[in-house]
């Protein structure tokens, strides 16, 4: 853990590279993307190290954002890939009609869903369709359920740990989410297995995906 007394997730260190490899597979090239719930910036640094040309806008709450801007400010100009940038970081409250100017190539979150409220997950991904421009990408990684099951007994207890600190909320079922995704016009194109029983769900906006 870096000693630099700025936010930093050992998840984020665990999960960079393997998001990092789909990203490169998923991502147009120069692509402008939207981070929502960037937290401690370190997957909008590294990936800006790594993608050519990725012009990252990191985006948070306004309790979140002091510690994501001096990650950003200390780490963000320095070492990325050519032509890659960092924008300094927004305030975001997903519920609230005021979003980030568009058009973005790609909206990316991790492991935000299960955070917030479950009556925020609806706005996240209208918001999202709001922003993206035709055949744009809404990435979304972190763990789900299908058909009311989990996919392994360690996200089941994931999910029973989260609903006693807060019933609001808890890991989302991803076939639920496809669905209200789908009459945004954000369709599935893929829906890739992660470590440590995560998935990227892979939505493109405009065109149907895999199966509608």
């Amino acid at each position: 853990m870096p000693d630099d007394g700025l936010p930093f997730s050992p998840a984020c260190l665990r999960n960079q590279d393997p998001i990092l490899a789909l990203l490169r597979r998923w991502l147009a090239p120069n692509a402008r993307v939207l981070e929502v719930g960037s937290g401690s910036g370190q997957h909008a640094i590294h990936m800006a190290r790594h993608l050519m040309g990725v012009r990252w806008q990191p985006s948070d709450r306004q309790e979140s954002l002091a510690g994501l801007a001096g990650r950003i400010a200390l780490e963000g100009q320095d070492g990325l890939a050519p032509g890659a940038q960092v924008a300094p970081p927004l305030v975001l409250e997903v519920s609230q009609p005021h979003w980030p100017t568009g058009p973005f190539e790609a909206v990316f979150t991790a492991n935000t869903l299960h955070i917030m409220p479950a009556a925020a997950v609806p706005h996240l991904l209208a918001g999202s369709a709001r922003v993206l421009a035709s055949g744009g990408l809404l990435l979304v990684y972190g763990p789900f359920r299908y058909g009311d099951r989990h996919t392994a007994p360690s996200n089941g207890a994931f999910d029973a740990h989260l609903r006693s600190l807060d019933p609001a909320m808890g890991v989302r079922d991803a076939e639920a989410l496809l669905a209200e995704a789908a009459g945004l016009g954000l369709h599935l194109l893929a829906d890739e297995p992660m470590p440590a029983n995560n998935r990227l769900l892979v939505l493109r906006k405009g065109n149907e995906g895999r199966g509608g």
